[in-house]
């Protein structure tokens, strides 16, 4: 076996003319996914210890927002710094930066004896996870060079998101109902030290391109257009899509995306270059990734209020009655990997989305008040469907984009994952808040997620590649 050294970097192999038949280990994988199952259970598990912790901290209405919608600000606002600055000092470094400032926040979370502590580590935990997402999926592009376990890697990736965001309230609210609210910080302690053993043992060092400059206007200009549409579209779900606050904050935002665009053309070395963007295979990927989030946790969000307020279920009972759909996140990505060798992308992806369209528009057709039972198929067919269709899309993501920019592109195709999550949700409740009948709200809901799920569908015929692209073979301006 050879070795390339890469700038700054020790000794990575490179691989001889058959990749596909060299055997790799999966140490990399567990590393990278237990990372960023933390970063996703953070999420989740927090909803149900809000009212627990707004309670024993005495905190305010203000307070427990803050605490919730801080984290999910300040992920969503770095992920594309985190990316670059993953291309420019080496995506390992940066991945194991941020599990430590992840694990530490986590720490003083679980130490935090008050409410404004509280909410200055939970913004610290989100700088952790903007850190930790691009390099994740940079790392398993590095560690897995052959198109087969590349598939395999990225599907058991994507698995982590669904099991983490549909076990979050089971596990949260397991562990605030016998040990109380500090441990659903304090488990993260050992995962994030795991994590960071096995990154520096078993995954190799990633190069660094010191030369590209970090364009912090641009850098600054994203950070903004993130934050301020995610913090809008949090609160459209509370206040309703007309508020001053909502339309002022979804204006701001528009206009520092489009002061983004303006500085990326101008810029020597922009954080995504105009002709990778005009890539068929990375935007039209990164949009699939916005439907489908937007489809799933508008789901799993209006689900959760179904079960507990009009069911009356327990926050461990929802959790429970979701886990149908988290069975089978699991079992379709480690599927989609495998079949992604014969099949391709595009078939995988297009039969997801249809599947996942299927399942929402199932219950929909329900009836105002399903039985529980009915609703098991529609959940199972949604969670399905759309971790089959992860994989081929986030393959066609990375594909698209050459080894000096992959951190740039995971971070994209993540920022539009988390803006599509927070739309789904934002809308979700809206329409519950607003319908004049609750479960009309909540059939609307899933009637508008089955059609971005179709919506999906379509773009995925257009934009998939029919056949995997080996990763960083495709140049920054190609089409599929």
């Amino acid at each position: 076996m050879a070795f390339a050294e890469p700038a700054g970097g020790e000794p990575v192999p490179s691989h001889g003319a058959d990749p596909e038949s060299a055997p790799r280990s999966w140490a990399p994988l567990l590393a990278v996914c237990a990372g960023y199952f933390m970063v996703i259970l953070d999420v989740t598990a927090i909803n149900v210890a809000v009212p627990v912790i707004g309670r024993e901290l005495s905190a305010s209405l203000t307070g427990i927002q803050w605490i919730t919608d801080g984290y999910t600000l300040v992920f969503a606002g770095f992920l594309l710094t985190g990316g670059a600055l993953g291309d420019r000092l080496g995506n390992r470094r940066v991945f194991c930066w941020g599990v430590a400032v992840f694990t530490l926040s986590s720490a003083a979370c679980a130490l935090a004896p008050n409410t404004p502590f509280l909410v200055a580590a939970r913004l610290a935990e989100g700088l952790g996870a903007a850190l930790i997402v691009p390099g994740s999926l940079a790392l398993l592009q590095q560690a897995y060079p052959a198109s087969a376990a590349r598939s395999r890697a990225f599907g058991l990736w994507g698995a982590m998101a669904g099991t983490a965001a549909a076990a979050g309230p089971l596990l949260g609210g397991l562990l605030v109902s016998t040990l109380g609210w500090r441990w659903v910080f304090l488990i993260n302690l050992p995962v994030g030290v795991a994590c960071l053993a096995l990154t520096m043992r078993h995954v190799a060092r990633s190069p660094r391109r010191a030369a590209r400059a970090l364009d912090w206007p641009a850098q600054c200009a994203v950070v903004a257009a993130a934050a301020l549409l995610t913090a809008s579209l949090n609160e459209a779900g509370r206040r309703g899509w007309s508020d001053p606050a909502v339309l002022a904050g979804t204006g701001l935002a528009v206009l520092s995306a489009a002061a983004f665009a303006v500085r990326e053309r101008l810029a020597r070395s922009p954080v995504l270059p105009p002709s990778l963007l005009s890539s068929r295979a990375m935007s039209g990927g990164a949009v699939i990734g916005l439907l489908f989030n937007f489809g799933f946790y508008g789901m799993v969000f209006t689900a959760s209020l179904e079960f507990q307020h009009q069911r009356g279920f327990s926050a461990l009972g929802t959790g429970l009655a979701l886990f149908p759909a988290v069975v089978m996140t699991m079992f379709a990505s480690v599927l989609s990997g495998r079949l992604a060798r014969r099949t391709g992308d595009r078939p995988l992806v297009i039969s997801g989305m249809l599947l996942a369209a299927l399942g929402l528009a199932g219950w929909a057709a329900a009836g105002p008040d399903p039985a529980y039972p009915l609703l098991v198929a529609p959940m199972m067919a949604a969670g399905f469907g759309t971790s089959f269709a992860l994989t081929g899309s986030t393959a066609t993501v990375m594909g698209a984009a050459p080894a000096a920019y992959s951190g740039a592109a995971s971070a994209l195709f993540n920022t539009t994952r988390q803006i599509g999550s927070a739309t789904g949700v934002a809308l979700g409740g809206s329409l519950l808040a607003t319908a004049t009948d609750y479960t009309a709200g909540l059939r609307t809901s899933m009637a508008v997620g089955a059609l971005a799920y179709l919506a999906a569908a379509g773009l995925a015929w257009l934009c998939v590649p029919t056949s995997p692209t080996p990763a960083g073979r495709r140049k920054s301006g190609g089409h599929p």
